[in-house]
């Protein structure tokens, strides 16, 4: 065979490739299937043709459950790049973006209480770049729509990813004082039984605090639950219930006085805020966003 020939047998075709990455990073084929735009099939044929053209499972099934295999991960992990590469390279090519004009998607609640108030002194430093912020509830499942970076809250297990360590949050418990009043809390016990909100993606959150702060109780029974904290919060300081958010987002509540703090017992996890962007692309424009924002995280915290 010639090193043409050779060559060509070495390039997969695109759509397998990336059907393929999006299923790794996404953990299965439906999820791949929107990120991409195909159905759930076209997604798994494309990824066993790339397997027949590997000849080697990327996958391991049990019936309708797909898992990524070791083979799988490290594939991925080398591919991943080169792909974020090609896009944003055709990006450049076709759409002409100034080179100092970055897409970052973020949390909703971190963007409006903690990033936005901070570009003043991002534009001080560097007046040169241009910092575009999407909200995203799901900041690393919107890769496909060629975000610069992102910042998402979790722990560091996205393949083919930077993680730069933000700040971790510490939730505490608020209401309005109103509400206080007439429901006194004086021990984390006296919060059983009371009305108590909750967050979305958090709905064991009450009961990792009651075990914290000491109290053996059954599970919590569930209340009206919130997508973003900033909708929580300004529930809670309606009066609706008890809350728990993370400090750093309530500051202007707190000081004014439209929430208040029964107890000062914070509940912390292994969890942290990150700045997560694609391996091994070269932007000089993210990397100095990236080193202001890790310097202010680090400096300011959570503050």
């Amino acid at each position: 065979m010639s090193d043409g020939n050779e060559g060509r047998r070495l390039l997969p075709p695109m759509a397998a490739l990336n059907s393929f990455a999006a299923a790794a990073r996404l953990g299965g084929f439906s999820r791949a299937g929107e990120a991409v735009g195909l159905t759930q099939s076209a997604v798994s044929r494309q990824v066993a043709l790339l397997e027949d053209w590997v000849q080697a499972p990327l996958f391991d099934r049990a019936g309708r459950r797909v898992t990524l295999n070791a083979q799988g991960r490290a594939y991925a992990a080398e591919i991943a790049p080169a792909l974020e590469r090609i896009r944003r390279a055709t990006a450049r090519v076709a759409g002409g973006r100034p080179t100092n004009t970055l897409d970052i998607a973020t949390l909703p609640s971190f963007g409006m209480r903690w990033l936005a108030p901070r570009l003043p002194r991002l534009t001080a430093r560097h007046p040169e770049l241009v910092v575009n912020l999407a909200a995203r509830t799901y900041p690393l499942e919107m890769v496909e729509e060629r975000f610069d970076a992102a910042i998402d809250f979790g722990r560091p297990e996205w393949p083919g990813m930077v993680h730069e360590l933000l700040f971790r949050e510490a939730a505490i418990p608020v209401c309005a004082p109103a509400w206080l009043a007439q429901n006194p809390i004086r021990e984390a016990a006296d919060l059983l039984g009371k009305p108590l909100l909750f967050q979305t993606s958090r709905r064991g959150a009450w009961d990792q605090w009651l075990r914290v702060a000491g109290v053996e109780a059954p599970p919590v029974p569930s209340g009206p639950s919130f997508e973003h904290f900033l909708m929580l919060a300004q529930a809670a300081a309606a009066g609706a219930g008890a809350a728990l958010v993370p400090s750093f987002l309530i500051g202007p509540e707190l000081e004014s006085g439209s929430l208040v703090c029964p107890l000062s017992i914070p509940l912390t996890s292994d969890d942290a805020y990150y700045l997560v962007r694609p391996e091994g692309v070269e932007n000089p424009a993210l990397e100095r966003f990236c080193d202001w924002i890790v310097e202010e995280a680090r400096g300011a915290g959570a503050a």
